[in-house]
């Protein structure tokens, strides 16, 4: 900018030496006194041009702006601006993207999102990566009762296995197309948890998919009552835990995702849910039969829930609820294969609280199948005399959670500590698929509301994976479920998202 400046600058002097120099070569031939006036206005005017040089010639040089950082600054400046068109919100990012907390109840965030402003642009963009890094230990070789990797053969090999992985990551949208329709769409890439065929680093089970697709009608300023219809987590139970990472045998055992439409009623703490499913064995833990077959070709599974929550001074809160679902996932009979046809349905119902008193907050919550499974009822081909009756399926868990360390930005403690016990009950009092109980001693250290970093140590007892739960895959038709199975990993990680 100097260099120009000073180019302007000698250019115009010279321009001023050369009407001095056309003036000087007609002196002769002009009036002297004329002439001296005529030079002396001249000089003057080049003193003033040359005092508006100096000035310019002083000015600091602006400074230059990178178009990468005004482009970044474009972006934060759009999520701040109410009128903007796309952002993100990075609390609201982290808690619709979290798996453990919230499970099925992502829509009622939503719209409580909306109506506080949260989402204050027309689509919010949210992601999301959970990293890993474990020690497993098994007192059966190949046998590994741990339900955040899938537990076969696949996986784990011998007593001892480790692993320094990308546990899942996801990307969703959130667009608020009207004041009263929200559109959103969740893709998920989880390689442990994949039903793909092979081992974690296959193409089959490196795939990403749609977890979730609704839209949903809903202004919580205008009514109550909202509407949805999609791809979506079933209102059943809470399927919540107190453990930064893994999930409880509750939400393996029946959290449900199903293609279907709900509408639901949520206003002073009254919560009422009830979406019609699609019939056939659904995405998880939904299966009623639709003229003998798995074909989700009609609408004849349904769930519903109520929920009521309410404060009790200082901040303490707590909230009760209850679920029931017309088709439950155990309904097949021997050999159970996952997503297998039913003879007929079998439902389930649930119950479940959470207290929040102070820095505690305490979970728990029961589910169980209102029928017998029939694949649980099986003869032991060890023992021509022992026959296992069929049970109905039960699951429950207890944790609490002690919060402690500085507040974060949104008033929460950045530190915690958790210890939660939840179990799977699905066959006869000692059959080899008879429970699956897992302990977790959790600790979690927010950076900020959307970072977490955690640890946890967990003890599992049995190994009872659904699928051949009670044999049918040997030759012999017995099983590899084991009652006397023992599980232990200490697995540090982080959850981070946008």
């Amino acid at each position: 900018m100097k260099n120009s400046t000073r180019t302007f600058a000698v250019s115009i002097v010279a321009m001023a030496a050369i009407q001095i120099t056309g003036f000087s070569a007609h002196a002769e031939e002009t009036d002297t006194d004329a002439l001296l006036a005529r030079i002396e206005k001249l000089e003057a005017d080049n003193a003033k041009l040359m005092e508006m040089v100096e000035r310019l010639l002083d000015q600091p040089e602006p400074e230059r702006i990178d178009p990468a950082s005004e482009a970044v600054a474009a972006v934060e400046s759009a999520s701040e601006d109410q009128s903007a068109l796309l952002g993100i919100a990075t609390e609201y990012g982290f808690d619709v993207l979290d798996h453990a907390e919230r499970v099925n109840r992502k829509r009622m965030l939503q719209l409580e999102a909306r109506q506080s402003g949260q989402l204050n642009q027309m689509v919010t963009l949210s992601g999301g990566v959970t990293m890993l890094a474990d020690y497993q230990t098994s007192n059966r070789d190949d046998k590994f009762g741990y339900l955040m990797r899938h537990p076969t053969l696949n996986n784990q090999i011998g007593d001892t296995v480790s692993e320094a992985v990308v546990h899942s990551s996801s990307f969703a949208v959130t667009a608020a197309l009207t004041d009263n329709i929200t559109a959103y769409f969740e893709m998920l890439y989880s390689p442990e948890q994949s039903f793909g065929a092979g081992t974690i680093t296959s193409l089959t089970r490196n795939q990403i998919q749609m977890r979730q697709a609704y839209l949903m009608w809903g202004n919580l300023d205008e009514s109550p009552v909202y509407a949805s219809i999609g791809k979506m987590y079933t209102p059943f139970g809470l399927n919540d835990t107190v453990s930064p990472f893994s999930n409880s045998s509750v939400w393996h055992a029946f959290a449900g995702l199903a293609y279907g439409a709900e509408i639901g009623y949520l206003k002073n703490g009254l919560n009422l849910r009830a979406m019609a499913i699609q019939g056939g064995s659904q995405f998880r833990a939904a299966n009623t039969p639709v003229d003998g077959t798995n074909v989700p070709s009609k609408l004849n599974n349904f769930a519903i829930d109520a929920s009521y929550s309410f404060g009790f001074g200082g901040g303490d809160a707590a909230m009760f609820g209850a679920s029931y679902e017309h088709g439950s996932a155990y309904c097949q009979s021997y050999p159970v294969v996952h997503f297998n046809p039913c003879d007929d349905n079998n439902p389930a119902w649930a119950a479940y609280s959470s207290v929040n008193k102070g820095p505690f907050e305490f979970l728990a919550e029961y589910a169980q199948t209102t029928d017998v499974w029939p694949g649980s009822e099986v003869p032991d081909p060890t023992n021509p005399l022992s026959q296992y009756d069929a049970q109905k399926t039960r699951s429950f868990m207890l944790g609490g959670r002690y919060g402690f360390g500085p507040e974060l930005v949104n008033g929460e403690a950045n530190s915690a500590l958790s210890l939660e016990y939840s179990t799977f009950i699905a066959g006869d009092t000692r059959a080899p698929w008879e429970r699956q109980d897992q302990w977790v001693l959790g600790y979690s250290r927010y950076l900020v509301p959307n970072v977490n970093l955690f640890g946890e140590m967990v003890h599992v007892v049995g190994y009872s994976p659904l699928n051949f739960i009670s044999g049918g895959n040997f030759t012999d038709g017995s099983t590899w479920s084991d009652r006397g199975g023992r599980t232990n990993v200490i697995l540090l990680g982080a959850q981070a998202a946008f």
